[in-house]
């Protein structure tokens, strides 16, 4: 019931109120839960920024724009030109990542760090 209650958390501040409810509960979280919940605050924050998926495993992955999205379109340019050996467009809604993530921390660093730069321009 509370990882479907993690999954479901609608903004920050519902998804912090649960992990304090945890902890309460149960004392200190297990790393696979600290995981999801920062999994879940990243898809928060994707859906804000008008993001339908992104896609990271270890050689890399892509991040699926909609129609609409709630980035500056230069941000995305700069980013390809700062890095064209990382970043590339993968069509009118892809952005292609290639960079070798072998672990779940590196793929959450690295989500983290993509959608700091697209919110921040």
């Amino acid at each position: 019931t509370l990882y479907k209650r993690i999954a479901s958390a609608r903004d920050d501040d519902a998804l912090k109120e649960l992990q304090v409810e945890m902890v309460d509960r149960f004392g200190l979280l297990p790393d696979q839960t600290k995981q999801l919940f920062a999994v879940t605050e990243l898809k928060l924050e994707a859906t804000r920024l008008g993001l339908r998926k992104l896609e990271l495993g270890a050689n890399g992955g892509r991040l699926h724009f909609q129609s609409q999205p709630n980035v500056d379109p230069m941000s995305v340019i700069r980013l390809i030109r700062s890095q064209p050996k990382v970043y590339a467009m993968d069509g009118p809604e892809k952005l292609r990542i290639k960079l070798e993530l072998p672990d779940a921390a590196s793929r959450l660093r690295t989500a983290r760090g993509l959608l700091t730069l697209l919110k921040t321009g």
